[in-house]
């Protein structure tokens, strides 16, 4: 069985994408390089395949280019309150929605998505494109969305429902051993071989 490589400057490109990575190693990695540990994994692991065939440390400081001052964990939220281009999901944006959507409110990834993309509508707007999509959720009976980063969750949904019959105990074993090997972390029928 081959052995992960360890997380250093030495590390081939390939064998650094082909490998499951967990986020403290890579923010690790990024703060022992001085490189900005900040972000997802997604973007975490683009800035160090950036700097391990470049050798290029981008500027840990983070490049503000925007423009509004709206704090979203203070400011008294409104209907007609519009979406910067500093939005953020708070706690205090998420009280404005349960309180006037109701306590099932729940940030999901479609809403999230819309939010990141809708500077200058208002938040009036928002609760009418959260209640479409919950709309759409309920007749379409589409597959929740798990965001590419959770690579686990995704593993562990596509194996129970290829597999039935199967524990999440069984799933998790089945990920471990994946996770462990190179290549993508994608299930497959084959992991079970």
């Amino acid at each position: 069985m081959n052995s992960r490589p360890k997380l250093t400057t030495e590390i081939s490109i390939k064998d650094f994408k082909d490998y499951y990575w967990y986020k403290e190693e890579l923010v690790a990695f990024c703060r022992s390089e001085n490189l900005d540990k900040k972000g997802g994994k997604i973007e975490l692991t683009q800035r160090i395949v950036k700097f391990l065939q470049t050798g290029e440390r981008t500027s840990t400081k983070r490049r503000n280019s925007r423009t509004s001052r709206f704090d979203w964990n203070t400011e008294r939220l409104t209907n007609e309150t519009k979406i910067t281009d500093n939005y953020k999901n708070t706690e205090n944006v998420r009280i404005f929605f349960k309180n006037q959507i109701g306590n099932h409110f729940k940030f999901n990834v479609p809403f999230m998505n819309w939010m990141k993309t809708s500077q200058g509508r208002t938040l009036g707007d928002a609760i009418l494109q959260w209640q479409l999509i919950m709309e759409e959720k309920r007749t379409n009976k589409t597959e929740k969305q798990i965001a590419p980063q959770f690579e686990y969750n995704t593993y562990i949904r596509d194996f129970l429902k290829d597999n039935p019959g199967r524990s999440l105990q069984d799933a998790i074993h089945y990920w471990n051993l994946k996770k462990s090997k190179p290549g993508d972390n994608n299930y497959t029928k084959a992991d079970l071989i």
